[in-house]
């Protein structure tokens, strides 16, 4: 007779917080992918940044994740999870606000500051939910219960994507084309240019500072909300707890392998528009293509695979779900780079489908048997963003090597630079392949 009690992913009297804790996965997911199309946003405002130059939009946002993960693992280890995730919320609010400042003085370089601060509010965010995602509830089912909150991260993209879209890109004049396909804003005066631009600007911080009107709301309904205490009272010293770190191989690999598929993630959702743009230059106005709903469409795989994926983890080990998806990452970017046109759009938006889980799982599996120094390890893996910081801007140094378009120069005399720029991806989902690989194979002897 099997007395073996199935073990639920969130018990009854922790589903509340569980609730409220996951509220906060789709509120970053918003900031995250209302982002991405912004370094497309600002080469078309400020068309005398390099493509380069437009990518430090995602080296300001994702730095603040590696600058701010060790004081915020510092600050909730001090205090609690609840201080950490109030204090957050207040940059990340703060953060969004200062794009109206930004946009009145025109100033890029205030834009990027702006970034930089949302980010690390969401610095807090993520190296406190995280970990207390693990810790609401038993941990066997740890890495399933993270899954499922960061099934709702998706969503909070989602809904990025589409404000980026329908109140951003769409309404931009810096690129309306006269009926000989001729950029507009190129035959105006330097007066009318920067009434243009003025505009332009305004419509690029409105969804910011509506999200930080957002953000405060939500602020005070957490601050009315109890959270529980997890079970880790026995606080160990801070060189302790980098001692029981550094030795645990596993985690130093999960570390590097997150910065290796974050970089990843983010490449395949900026570049996207990008691609498009190249793939555009052949077609007419009426034939091209709208790149953030190609964009949607590879956040809708996104998230039908993070539900994909935690329902297969039921059954079988995290690890080798991890590698399966590593491996199908790697065969679909390879098509995004070989294939022409829109076949190889389609294997770059396919790519999403297998990223889907390997935030989550990779999280899981460093973490796995961890007691208090998960703490200070959440805030490894969320320094480890910072792939996000630095892999966008090679790649778009990658698309600078011809001149400022997406196809001055051809590899192999039919290969466009914008698509040989995504062996950086290609070479990042391997890493994340073979730590998928190499755990298996430990959970197994």
């Amino acid at each position: 007779m099997n007395n073996t009690v199935k073990k639920p992913v969130v018990s009854k009297e922790l589903l509340f917080p569980f609730i409220i804790i996951t509220s906060l996965f789709a509120l970053w997911g918003i900031a995250n992918d209302l982002t991405n199309p912004m370094v497309s946003a600002f080469k078309k405002v400020m068309p005398e940044l390099s493509n380069m130059q437009a990518s430090l939009v995602q080296f300001a946002f994702y730095f603040g994740y590696f600058f701010m993960a060790l004081p915020a693992a510092l600050f909730i280890r001090k205090f609690s999870y609840k201080s950490g995730i109030l204090l957050g919320l207040a940059l990340y609010a703060i953060g969004a606000f200062l794009f109206y400042p930004a946009a009145a003085f025109q100033e890029f370089n205030y834009f990027l500051v702006s970034l930089w601060i949302i980010t690390c509010g969401l610095a807090f965010l993520e190296t406190t939910s995280n970990p207390l995602i693990l810790a609401l509830g038993d941990k066997e089912t740890a890495t399933q219960r993270l899954n499922l909150a960061q099934a709702f991260n998706p969503i909070g993209s989602l809904m990025g994507m589409i404000v980026a879209q329908q109140f951003v890109i769409s309404a931009l004049r810096s690129d309306d084309k006269n009926e000989a396909g001729e950029l507009v804003y190129d035959t105006l005066s330097e007066s009318a240019k920067a009434i243009v631009r003025e505009n332009d600007l305004g419509v690029i911080s409105v969804p910011y500072i509506v999200l930080g009107l957002v953000v405060v709301a939500i602020t005070v309904l957490i601050i009315f909300t109890k959270i529980p205490k997890t079970a880790e009272e026995d606080k160990m010293s801070l060189s302790e707890s980098f001692k029981i770190l550094f030795a645990n191989n596993n985690y130093v690999q999960g570390v590097i392998a997150q910065a290796f598929y974050v970089g990843a993630q983010i490449m395949c959702w900026t570049y996207i528009f990008q691609y498009v743009d190249n793939i555009n230059e052949s077609l007419t106005e009426s034939e091209a293509l709208t790149a953030t709903w190609f964009n949607v469409a590879a956040m809708v795989i996104f998230l039908s695979g993070r539900w994909i994926g935690t329902g297969l983890m039921k059954t079988m080990n995290p690890s080798k779900v991890l590698m399966m998806f590593g491996i199908g990452g790697v065969l679909a970017c390879s098509g995004a780079i070989l294939l022409p046109g829109t076949l190889g759009l389609y294997s770059l938006v396919g790519v999403s489908l297998f990223m889907s889980i390997m935030f989550p799982t990779i999280y899981g599996i460093a973490l796995k048997d961890m007691g208090d120094e998960a703490k200070i390890g959440s805030a490894g893996l969320v320094m480890a963003i910072v792939g996000g910081a630095l892999m966008p801007v090679l790649q778009g140094s990658i698309l600078d090597w011809g001149g400022p378009g997406f196809s001055d120069m051809k590899i192999l005399g039919y290969i466009p630079e914008v698509n040989i720029s995504f062996v950086l991806p290609l070479i990042c989902l391997i890493v994340v392949a073979r730590y998928g690989m190499v755990t298996y194979k430990k959970s197994k002897n």
